[in-house]
């Protein structure tokens, strides 16, 4: 990638700041369409909010709710394409929303009917009411004291991080110019000064557009280019808890559509294991590697004890992951839970596009209103977006640890073991024990000492910590 760099002549005609779900999008589409696209990464693809989702591809039962029709119809649209184009990332799974009172079953039946009818021909499967027995038959671990029934349909699940490393392979095969570690430190109209963290160098590139993609960092990114700037962004902190398979024991997952914060919680079956979740708490500021606070834990453990037959302790907890929500602010709302997952575009002084807010199921989407309204502000010859039936580019059999070193820039034991595995996000413990041997192989491709094999392993674990619950 730092040889194609090298080979480009005069400016680019976008420059991406920001290596996560929208930036990738972006990449894609815009080298898809020809332009010369060269992407910038703080630190590794998707070390923030990219990887720390739901792991659901969905329209947004909670959105439906709302009476926020048009972004629910958008996201089941884009979750049917998302199937089309990465059948081998995304699943079709099964909710089962439990009854306890007499009501809900037919009132929860009603909104999951309608939820399916917005799906249209991107439609996952029919949802239907649930006896006890078919309840108890296909959630046998959830708690049968009062059930009475429930219903079930059909969502999307997939792997964020996966999706994100080979939307990335895509793109690179496009021909986009892709670098991770590389931090945009200043902006200077329309050029770049970059510090590349591997290498240890400086170097500045010019774009005829900037793009501030950067999550739950577009505040940052924006004050490099005025400094005075009001924020846009509400940060909203979103929090996981990973057990044993054996907690749901089911290829269906479960959805609480209303618990004490006024979210949905979700018990899903995940490479193995059952992820519990989520939280909405707003926090001052983003962070990179954003950890779990008491009350988020004890919040999901509570919740997760009224539905499950076998209540989880904190000692079954295997590992915990924290996620900031890059909302973006509507009339200074106290709420996060209230403030809008749709996205937003706007100019900056100086020129700079900025894209924030969405999710990931509506990445291409976002992406596809993103690259059309560079190629404006970059005064580039239009071109059709062609994402829609773009095929995403599937990972190689083989290692996946020489993979990810040789294929996927993977620059760390941290790349390895959180993002291009899983490892870190389903046993934190694992993780830290597998840490040493994966720093002996790294080191050997990368041809690095052993004393890198041992800072690499002492910066693994210093984040693996944050992944860990105390006693």
């Amino acid at each position: 990638m730092y040889r194609r760099m090298a080979a480009h002549q005069g400016p680019w005609d976008m420059i991406v700041i920001g290596g996560g779900a929208t930036g990738a999008g972006i990449a894609v589409d815009a080298a898809a369409r020809g332009y010369e696209l060269l992407l910038l990464e703080q630190n590794d693809f998707g070390k923030g909010t990219s990887s720390r989702s739901t792991k659901l591809v969905h329209g947004g039962v909670r959105y439906l709710e709302q009476g926020n029709l048009s972004l629910v119809m958008e996201a089941l649209k884009e979750r049917g394409l998302l199937l089309q184009n990465a059948p081998h990332l995304v699943r079709n799974l099964a909710f089962v929303v439990p009854a306890y009172d007499w009501w809900e079953s037919p009132f929860y039946g009603v909104g999951l009917k309608l939820y399916n009818l917005l799906a249209g021909k991107y439609g996952f499967g029919d949802s239907r009411i649930l006896s006890r027995e078919e309840t108890l038959e296909k959630l046998p671990t959830i708690n049968p004291e009062g059930l009475r029934g429930g219903v079930v349909y059909y969502d999307g699940q997939f792997d964020d991080a996966r999706l994100l490393i080979d939307l990335l392979q895509t793109a690179g095969g496009l021909g986009a110019t892709l670098l991770n570690y590389a931090q945009v430190t200043a902006l200077d109209g329309h050029t770049v000064r970059v510090r590349d963290h591997i290498a240890g160098r400086e170097f500045e590139a010019a774009g005829k557009v900037l793009i501030n993609a950067t999550g739950a960092f577009t505040d940052d990114v924006r004050r490099l280019a005025e400094p005075r700037s009001e924020a846009i962004i509400a940060p909203s902190q979103g929090v996981h808890l990973v057990f044993d398979r054996s907690f749901l024991a089911s290829d269906h997952a479960i959805m609480v559509p209303h618990t004490s914060d006024g979210r949905v919680m979700f018990a899903i079956p995940w490479h193995g294991h059952t992820v519990v979740g989520t939280t909405d708490t707003p926090v001052p500021a983003a962070e990179l590697e954003p950890v779990a606070m008491e009350q988020e834990v004890e919040f999901i453990l509570q919740t997760a004890s009224l539905y499950l037959a076998r209540k989880p302790e904190r000692s079954d907890v295997l590992s915990v992951f924290a996620g900031i929500r890059p909302l973006v602010r509507e009339g200074g709302a106290g709420n996060t839970a209230a403030l809008s997952r749709g996205h937003t575009i706007r100019l900056e002084p100086g020129g700079m596009m900025t894209i924030c807010g969405g999710k990931w199921t509506t990445y291409r989407r976002m992406s596809e209103d993103g690259v059309n309204q560079a190629a404006i502000l970059a005064g580039l010859p239009p071109v059709a977006c062609v994402t829609a039936s773009l095929r995403i580019q599937p990972p190689e059999p083989g290692d996946a640890l020489l993979r990810a070193v040789r294929d996927e820039m993977a620059e760390t034991v941290e790349d390895v073991l959180a993002r291009r595995t899983r490892t870190l996000f389903l046993n934190a413990r694992e993780a830290l024990a597998q840490a040493p041997a994966v720093a002996k192989r790294m080191a050997v491709e990368l041809n690095r000492d052993t004393d890198w094999e041992a800072q690499q392993v002492a910066a693994f674990r210093k984040v693996a910590g944050g992944y860990l619950l105390a006693p």
